[in-house]
Formats: structure tokens, C-alpha cells, sequence
């Protein structure tokens, strides 16, 4: 055995600690990188990683979204949509985390899908994921500025959105490292105010405070569970996947992390309680205290703070301080996705200039590890913010928008399709699956579900932009700010089949390269055996397989 490898006592063969010791640096060693650069720094630890994970994109679409979907669907379709999405989302961080514990590249995903699936089709990912986050900027500093009007309305916004630019802009200065403590600080604040919010909604709905006496599920029978159909059903994904994007940043910082080989397979699993407690308790027992008919609620979208269901139903108890309290909370959570913008679109940038598939100045990282001109790519996108508070600059946002929230179903898809090919790839080059050291549950069977979620969540959002309501007409506008990413990857698709001039639909399993990069398992002889798959172990492996 190599020394690259340690052995348990069980004879499983693992990675050495050594190969991820602090201070190393993981390339990517892939031909494809054409304009090389200092390599970025591994200075996430695991606690950053798993508060990523946790509480990292809780952030507007939870707090304030929520409330739109609650108004247009229902309480049973928004925990049903919301756990749709969850579900999906937790097969596409399983395949994330196989790829990236074997392949911690800078990329991540854009890279798996260029070298499994097709370079155009990665090419197309990468600038859709990149130019999201890019639009999602300006959108955050304006929507933290308006949490501060629910205070200061006599301020106007574009003063908190240089307060809030100036403020990301010290913390590029730190690095990964001032990204990932600034992510862990907040990141608890918003665990500790989601799991407050239980708490207070099931006092509130035993009749505990206010004057509206005990609730029970009395708004699941009136106005009623369901709303407005298929139509308001299909209506919360989109709406859903806003509010989960941002969890795949931890396949992102694996390049970045010190201990993938732990801290991944960690992280992705605590996936599960992110999307069980904070998203679909929270929801369920919004959904028992605040009825979908509340007309407040058709103005909870976008960065309106003041008509976020929570802050409501908070007010509706009666309860003086804790309304600003909350709004606080908001405002904390929309800053950390602001700062999750710059992370998730500098390195996607960054990781496409090196393979020649964005301009090559954008390639460059300093000898601290910052790519600098993506930074700043990123930072003067955030002065985008001062159309906001233009007359007409909502206009422009909206269409701004347009290109985000689908842009995860494409890119989360990608994720899974992406890890179907390598463990293809992995079967047709004679690859023993051992030589991997961190395998899903399901396998590929679970990326498999992962991606036909995600194309049936497409399928139900571009019916939605067509009919948003049962008595709605086909309208252009409302169907393109719905459903604008998909033309979008489509032309950047082409785009790159005609700059490159390979027509090829896929990569052939026989050529796709598995070595680039990789850190597998040493096996040391035929006799190496796993454990066996036993009833008696059964409680264990779930315990394993969750924690």
C-alpha cells in the first residue's frame, strides 16, 4: 500500500490524512487549463463547511418568499413543493459529495460536467451559475436595505447598499477564509432564529400568546390546504429552489477545504436537518399560524421585509419586540447570501478562465489565493443596486432575476447527470467502485431520482409561467420572467458547439479521464472486504449514512 493511504483496523482502506494536511494545495491537473495561476488557499476547516451547509442560503427565499408561495398555493403545496425540492437537492449533494471527495478541483461541478458529460454543456452551466449569483448581488444589497427601512423608512436604500458594498468588500480582503468565518457567525444566527420561530409558532398555535385563542390546523380547513390548483402548486418551486440555492457551494469550496475527504461527506449530510427542521417544520407550522388568504401576503416577494410571513405572524400575536427582532434576523441572512454571491460566482469564473472558457484575466489569483479580477467582476455588479432605487429600476431587476431561480434546477440537474456518466465511466474503464472514498447510500440510483426531479420540476415551472393562475392566458412577458434561463443556457449552449466546432452530444465513457485530479483509494489486494450488509447492521449504516 501506497503512503498516500492509511488502513482501519476493519482492513477498509482510507485516504491518509497527509494527502489533505493544511497548507497543501489540490489542482486540478486536467489538460484543459490552459492559462494557470497561483492555486487558492484550503483554508475552510469543517465547521465552516458543515454551517455552509446548515444555514448558508437560508436568506430571502425562506423569510420572505415563503409568503408568496403560502398565498398562491396553499400551506399543503408549500411543504409539499419545498420538500420536493429538499429531496432532490439531498440526492444532488450526495453526487456532489462523491465527486468532490475524489475530485476536490477548483470548479467543482462546472468541472465534472465539462469532463463527464460535454464541454459545451458545462461551458453553458458554468456561465448560467456564474451570471445567477452575479444578478443575485444587487438584488441582496437592496433587499438588506429595505430590511433597514422596516426601521429608518425616512433613509433612502441606496445609502445601506453602499453600507452593505463597502462592508463585502472588506471581507474579500481576508479571503476564503473571512468568506467561511463570516458565513459560520451568521450562519448560527439564523439556526438559532429558525428554531426559535418553532418554538414561538407552536406556543403561538396552542393559544399560548395573542387573542387568536388555540389554532390547530384550523387554516388547513379554512380558507384551506390547497389553493388555486396545480397552478398554485406548480407555482412554489421555482419560489423553492430561490430559497435552497446555494447549498451546492459546498461542492464549490472543495478546492478550497483543508480535509475534504471529512468535511464533504459531513457537510452533505447535514443536508438532511437543513432541509427537515428549518425549512419543512418551519413552513408546516408557518402554514398552521397564517392563513393563505391574507392579502399582506401578496406583496411577501422579492426583498419586502415588512411582509415577510414570519414578521407577520409574529405581529398577529400580538408580540411587540420580537417583529424587529426577526426583521433583524432578515436582514443578517440577506447580507450572508450577498456574501455567498461572491464566493459562488468568483470561483465559478475563475475556474473557467483556466480552461479557457472565460476572459483569461479573470484566471488570476494572487499569492493569498484571491481571484481578484472575479472579485471585482462580482463587486461592480453589486452597483447594480443603485437601479434599484430608480423609478423604473424594479423593471430591470425583475428581468435580472429571471435568470437565477431556474438556474439551479439546470445546474443541480447537471450535478447528478454529471455523477451518473463518471460512475458509467467508472464501470466501462474496469474501476473498482472501492477506489472511492465516499459513496452515497443509492449509489447512482440516487442521482438518477435527483435528475428526474429536476426535470420534472421544470416541466411543472414552465407549465406555471404559462398558466401562473387556472384563468390565466399564455402572456410573453410573464412566461420569460419565469422561465428566461432556459433560453439562455440554450444559446450559450450553441454558442460553444459552434466556438469549439465538437458536435459530439456526450463525451465517450472510454475517453473520459478519471485520473486528473483524483485522490482515490489504494486497494491493496482481492481479499480487501467491506462490511457486510447485515439486518443486525442495519441500524448502523442509517446512523452512518445520516451522520
Amino acid at each position: 500500500m501506497s503512503d498516500t493511504t492509511v488502513e482501519k483496523k476493519t482492513g477498509e482502506p482510507t485516504v491518509s490524512p497527509h494527502v489533505y494536511a493544511t497548507g497543501s494545495r489540490t489542482q486540478d491537473e486536467e489538460v484543459g487549463i490552459v492559462n494557470q495561476s497561483h492555486q487558492l488557499h484550503t483554508d475552510l476547516r469543517s465547521r465552516h463547511m458543515q454551517m455552509i451547509a446548515i444555514g448558508g442560503a437560508i436568506g430571502a427565499g425562506l423569510f420572505i418568499g415563503s409568503g408568496s408561495a403560502l398565498y398562491k398555493g396553499g400551506p399543503a403545496p408549500l411543504v409539499i413543493g419545498y420538500l420536493i425540492v429538499g429531496i432532490m437537492l439531498l440526492f444532488t449533494m450526495q453526487a456532489l459529495a462523491e465527486l468532490a471527495v475524489l475530485y476536490p478541483v477548483n470548479g467543482a461541478f462546472y468541472t465534472y460536467v465539462v469532463r463527464f458529460v460535454d464541454p459545451s454543456w458545462g461551458f453553458a452551466m458554468g456561465w448560467d451559475y456564474a451570471i445567477a449569483w452575479l444578478t443575485v448581488l444587487p438584488f441582496e444589497l437592496i433587499a438588506a436595505g429595505v430590511t433597514i427601512q422596516f426601521w429608518r423608512p425616512d433613509l433612502n436604500v441606496a445609502i445601506w447598499v453602499t453600507v452593505f458594498l463597502v462592508v463585502l468588500t472588506l471581507i474579500q480582503i481576508f479571503g476564503v477564509r473571512g468568506y467561511g468565518e463570516v458565513e459560520f457567525i451568521l450562519s448560527m444566527v439564523k439556526i438559532a432564529a429558525c428554531t426559535g420561530f418553532i418554538i414561538l409558532g407552536i406556543v403561538i398555535n396552542c393559544g399560548g400568546v395573542g387573542d387568536q385563542g388555540y389554532l390547530g390546523a384550523k387554516y388547513w380547513y379554512d380558507p384551506g390546504a390547497f389553493k388555486n390548483g396545480f397552478n398554485g402548486f406548480a407555482g412554489v418551486f421555482v419560489v423553492a429552489a430561490f430559497a435552497f440555492g446555494g447549498t451546492e457551494l459546498v461542492g464549490l469550496a472543495a478546492a478550497e477545504t483543508a480535509n475534504p475527504r471529512k468535511a464533504i461527506p459531513m457537510a452533505s449530510k447535514q443536508v438532511f436537518f437543513r432541509i427537515a427542521f428549518f425549512y419543512i417544520i418551519n413552513l408546516f407550522i408557518l402554514g398552521l399560524i397564517l392563513p393563505n388568504d391574507d392579502e399582506r401576503l401578496a406583496n411577501a416577494s422579492g426583498f419586502n421585509s415588512s411582509f415577510s410571513p414570519f414578521v407577520l405572524a409574529i405581529q398577529d400575536a400580538g408580540i411587540a419586540v420580537l417583529p424587529s427582532i426577526f426583521n433583524a434576523v432578515i436582514t443578517i441572512s440577506v447580507i450572508s447570501v450577498a456574501n455567498s454571491c461572491t464566493f459562488g460566482s468568483t470561483r465559478t469564473m475563475q475556474a473557467m478562465a483556466e480552461r479557457g472558457m472565460a476572459p483569461k484575466f479573470l484566471s488570476y489569483v494572487d499569492k493569498a489565493g484571491r481571484p481578484v479580477w472575479c472579485v471585482v467582476v462580482q463587486l461592480a455588479f453589486g452597483l447594480l443596486g443603485y437601479i434599484g432605487v430608480a423609478a423604473d429600476g424594479m423593471d430591470v431587476f425583475y428581468w435580472l432575476l429571471a435568470l437565477s431561480g431556474l438556474s439551479y434546477f439546470f445546474v443541480w440537474g447537471s450535478c447528478c447527470l454529471a455523477h451518473i456518466r463518471f460512475r458509467m465511466a467508472w464501470r466501462v474503464q474496469g474501476r473498482d467502485l472501492r477506489e472511492i472514498p465516499y459513496r452515497p447510500p443509492l449509489g447512482i440510483w440516487g442521482s438518477v431520482i435527483g435528475l428526474g426531479l429536476n426535470i420534472i420540476c421544470l416541466i411543472a415551472t414552465f407549465y406555471n409561467a404559462l398558466y401562473p393562475s387556472p384563468d390565466a392566458q399564455p402572456d410573453a412577458v410573464t412566461f420569460f420572467q419565469a422561465y428566461l434561463a432556459a433560453p439562455i443556457v440554450i444559446v450559450l449552449y450553441l454558442f460553444w458547439k459552434v466556438w469549439s466546432g465538437n458536435w459530439r452530444m456526450w463525451v465517450k465513457l472510454s475517453d473520459i479521464d478519471l485520473n486528473a485530479g483524483a485522490r482515490p483509494l489504494d486497494i491493496e489486494d482481492e481479499d480487501e472486504i467491506m462490511d457486510e450488509k447485515t439486518w443486525v447492521n442495519l441500524p448502523m449504516r442509517i446512523v452512518r449514512a445520516l451522520f
